[in-house]
């Protein structure tokens, strides 16, 4: 029986390793498919503190797995499929592998949602990216592109716009899904561009590999197009990873997990979730290490309780 079961590698499970393993828990952390999360696909990251430098996205989980090892906690490369809770304890099941343990963090975070164009995953990082505020500073007194009309388009598009010579804003309908006031301080300033009525079809690259054009078709008149830019940031959702729950936790209506106020806690007992799982809001590095942290020291508290 483990005490501590975390689920996911990103930012916010190896800051629940690191308080648990201090903690003399010995947590048992289940790295999945994507080790390291979405930072692995993250080349220079600058606003993480401590890294005045900036540090490599794969570098940083790194170094967060080395800490939490140092102090105890144990790695497994598998992929839970299934989460139960069995009495006073859960049940992780990996395939046919079944573990047991008093508590589980879930920390697996969310999939940014992406135009399924060939060669789309190869690029994030080389010029496609689905974060203004991590990304945006790297690309000053450039071209770049939004992709999509909702309240997180508009929003990033408007961030941009500190650093950017010009912001395509590029949306599939004749006008946004944003909230008014969101939509009217977008195409109220003078740096935003919107392209109505328009897909992107495909990406084109430089010699080094790195976006430098997008091609375009109007869905009205079928016109085909081509905007020249640097990067293209992605902004029609994400996808919370907590499809394997199955319902064992309450989440909204687009599948996030639901904390309880001011908690990592869920409604089952015992269970906490941790990170861009359970954020549509903030989706930071520093944001899913300090709910990691959070849900480190609730779950500490909970054993505790119990014994």
């Amino acid at each position: 029986m483990e005490k501590v079961i975390i689920i996911g590698t990103g930012c916010a499970g190896w800051a629940a390793a690191i308080y648990t393993a201090r903690a003399n828990l010995t947590p048992l952390v289940l790295a999945g498919d994507q080790p390291g999360g979405q930072l692995t696909t993250t080349t220079d990251v600058e606003n993480y503190p401590g890294f005045p430098e900036g540090v490599m996205g794969p570098d940083l989980m790194m170094k967060m797995q080395e800490q939490a090892s140092k102090f105890g906690a144990r790695v497994e490369y598998k992929m839970v499929t299934r989460v139960e809770k069995t009495g006073e304890h859960f049940e992780v099941h990996c395939g046919d592998n079944v573990l047991e343990s008093e508590t589980v963090i879930i920390a697996t975070g969310a999939a940014p949602r992406h135009l399924g164009l060939e060669g789309e995953k190869e690029l994030v990082g080389h010029g496609l990216t689905s974060c203004a505020t991590c990304d945006g500073a790297f690309y000053r007194d450039v071209p770049v592109a939004v992709i999509g009309g909702g309240d997180s388009a508009c929003e990033e598009a408007t961030f941009l716009t500190r650093f950017a010579s010009k912001v395509y804003l590029i949306h599939r309908r004749d006008e946004l899904r944003a909230s008014k006031i969101m939509a009217e301080r977008a195409l109220a300033n003078e740096k935003i561009e919107p392209v109505w009525d328009t897909a992107v079809t495909e990406y084109l690259t430089d010699d080094a590999g790195e976006v430098c054009a997008v091609t375009t078709k109007n869905l009205k008149d079928e016109s085909e197009g081509k905007i020249e830019l640097k990067c293209v940031f992605v902004a029609i959702g994400h996808i919370p990873n907590s499809g394997f729950l199955d319902g064992l936790v309450d989440t909204d209506e687009n599948g996030y997990i639901i904390q309880q106020a001011g908690s990592t806690r869920t409604n089952v007992e015992g269970l906490f979730a941790a990170g861009d799982v359970a954020d549509h809001v903030y989706r930071q590095a520093i944001t899913a290490a300090g709910d990691g942290c959070r849900a480190a020291l609730e779950a500490e508290r909970y054993i505790a309780e119990r014994e």
